[in-house]
């Protein structure tokens, strides 16, 4: 089982890097986790930014099921989420990606690349403290398939 995650931009500050080696390492000996971090554009043309990104993202997108984390997605809880990633897995053996676009957002093609659009609520979050929430989640998501009292 192969999830990816693919990012705009490198985290910067410690304290995310720290919690998100930390969900990796429990995570290890369940699945494979790949963090894809892909070059930030930070022009003044929000549109050319988003662009820009975008190939990179479908770059590294093949027979991906593609998870885009966008506003206007679909707000689920995490059973919700535990049960569509294992579904998944269950009916279909490719990666499953999850995008995590820049502060410019994601390109309309990447959003149509996407199979699933996620939210996490109507408030907006830095990319880089979304990458561990999103980590986590997924955490959560092998402790709730296994009825592990980490997720009550």
């Amino acid at each position: 089982m192969t999830i990816n995650l693919i990012c705009i931009g490198k985290i910067k500050e410690k304290y995310i890097r720290d919690g998100i080696e930390e969900y990796l390492k429990r995570l290890s000996s369940s699945i494979k986790v790949n963090i894809i971090e892909l070059k930030e554009f930070n022009t003044d043309d929000t549109s050319k930014n988003m662009e820009e990104e975008g190939k990179l993202i479908l770059n590294q997108i093949s027979n991906d099921y593609v998870v885009t984390l966008e506003i206007d997605g679909l707000n689920i809880d995490s059973v919700a989420l535990s049960e569509m990633i294992f579904d998944h897995y269950i009916y279909n053996s490719n990666v499953i990606s999850f995008i995590i676009g820049g502060s410019s957002g994601l390109s309309d093609e990447v959003k149509s690349r996407s199979n699933f659009k996620l939210s996490f609520g109507k408030m907006t979050y830095p990319h880089q403290l979304m990458r561990l929430i999103l980590i986590e989640q997924v955490y959560r998501s092998f402790m709730i398939k296994s009825n592990s009292k980490y997720h009550k």
